[in-house]
């Protein structure tokens, strides 16, 4: 089995990353484990959708930092995959459950 990521894993990680509290795109990037450029394509993906935000701490300062937020609909993509994980979880336990007291 492959260990890579899907490109919808990669981002379910940097949605939980920023919702954790992880603003600086530095600080993303090492939390998910991705390359520079690989996180700066995919943050834009990102914003693209409508799912995080981007802003800056100090507008019109030359040397202003780059932040991140989530959106209310990346809140919410974040929230369906969680449930849709558990709901999973359960059910695999329970079919589990069900092949063991077959056999």
């Amino acid at each position: 089995m492959s260990s890579r990521r899907s490109r919808f894993e990669i981002y379910i990680d940097i949605l939980a990353q920023i919702k954790s509290g992880e603003t600086l795109p530095t600080r993303i990037m090492y939390g998910v484990n991705l390359s520079w450029k690989n996180l700066q394509s995919t943050l834009q993906s990102l914003i693209n959708q409508g799912l995080i935000e981007e802003f800056n701490e100090n507008e019109g300062d030359n040397r202003s930092k780059k932040f991140y937020r989530i959106t209310e609909k990346g809140d919410n993509v974040l929230k369906y995959f969680n449930r849709i994980e558990s709901l999973m979880e359960l059910n695999l336990t329970s079919t589990s459950e069900y092949l063991y007291r077959k056999y």
